[in-house]
């Protein structure tokens, strides 16, 4: 198994470059087009398997922490249109507390930001889904919104995506969501580093392969198996390895993404009772969702209704950005075409090529 070493820098909060590569050709397979939702999804779709033999799972139920959306945000919210499917808001948070204290240098970092962030749509039928991801480095303008103990966040307007949830949790960050695109998110689910890494270890590591290296992980081209700590490292590192930028990093995040559900594949982890019990043990552990989803049992639920997508008509799409002319080191949306993607999803309806083209990622989705 390779080794990584720890970076002298913690690369997580460093601003985007504009320069440095971000031209490079990528090579586009219909893998990519599965997306980096795939981990965070994998929660519903592990816990849909534990849902059958549910007597054994029922005291993992007091692991999950629930937010009552409605609640937090009240009615300033989209009308949700009777045939726009379903939209769930996954995020990845980057938390120092409680396990994850000492992962990827967290005894050095403060506070918690959301380190990915994915709209999944899922239209009427469930047959396909498509995720929509939302670059870190963007620049928004924040709602009003209600901070966890229950103070007043003022709006604002030119602030970076990700510091949203530091500022005020996930149930901003959903509003933040809903006003940027007119789009009600139905469900929230939320797993911080302790449940990625958990994850990853119990399948016993995933294998990836690099076509060049990346210096600052200590991984040369080739093989390579990485544990939990290991596949951390990877998906969030920036420098070193393509444009350097939060943009050039989802490629890794989907390539990594794409080995971690091969592996799971190959394992038939749902066919195992106790590795199972295992990543769902270590998943509730790290989950935070909306209180529509914050039992065992309604998870498997949710879980089960997505039996019928295929993975190979998935697509995953990055929000559609461009350069900030008054900070090149930050993207805000381009317009038109993430008005036309986000006017698809919240009418359930055929996203326009046009729509899936990012200019700040030299016109690819």
């Amino acid at each position: 198994m390779s080794h990584v070493s720890t970076p002298q820098r913690s690369d997580s909060d460093a601003p985007s470059r504009r320069r440095g590569g971000r031209g490079r050709k990528r090579q586009r397979t219909g893998k990519r087009r599965v997306g980096r939702w795939i981990l965070l999804t994998l929660t519903v779709l592990v816990l849909a398997a534990a849902g059958t033999a549910y007597w054994l799972y029922n005291d993992l139920n007091g692991n999950i922490k629930g937010v009552d959306l409605d609640e937090a945000i009240g009615d300033d919210r989209p009308e949700k249109l009777p045939t726009s499917g379903q939209n769930l808001l996954v995020l990845g948070s980057d938390s120092r507390s409680g396990a994850n204290s000492d992962l990827d240098g967290g005894s050095k970092i403060s506070g918690a930001r959301s380190d990915t962030a994915l709209v999944i749509h899922i239209p009427e039928g469930r047959e396909k889904a498509v995720a929509v991801s939302i670059p870190r480095d963007t620049l928004i303008t924040r709602p009003e919104c209600t901070t966890r103990d229950g103070s007043t966040l003022p709006s604002a307007k030119r602030v970076m995506f990700n510091s949203v949830y530091s500022l005020a949790g996930p149930a901003c960050v959903v509003k933040t969501v809903e006003k940027m695109s007119g789009v009600r998110m139905d469900h929230l689910m939320e797993v911080d580093f302790a449940g990625f890494k958990g994850l990853v270890d119990a399948i016993g590591g995933v294998s990836v392969t690099l076509d060049e290296p990346i210096e600052p992980l200590n991984l040369s081209a080739g093989t390579h198996e990485l544990d939990g700590e290991q596949s951390l490292k990877f998906v969030r590192t920036r420098y070193g390895y393509g444009d350097g930028s939060d943009l050039g990093r989802i490629g890794l995040q989907q390539q990594f993404m794409i080995a971690l559900l091969s592996e799971i594949k190959k394992q038939d982890l749902f066919g195992s009772p106790t590795k199972t019990y295992k990543i769902a043990e270590s998943l509730t552990e790290s989950l935070t969702t909306d209180s529509g989803l914050d039992s065992l049992t309604e998870l498997a639920d949710f879980g089960r209704s997505m039996n019928g997508i295929d993975p190979s008509t998935m697509e995953t799409i990055m929000l559609p950005v461009k350069y900030d002319t008054q900070d090149p080191n930050r993207v805000v949306a381009a317009q038109p075409q993430a008005g036309q993607l986000w006017k698809a999803i919240r009418t359930d309806a055929q996203i326009p090529e046009s729509a899936k083209k990012s200019p700040a990622n030299g016109g690819r989705s």
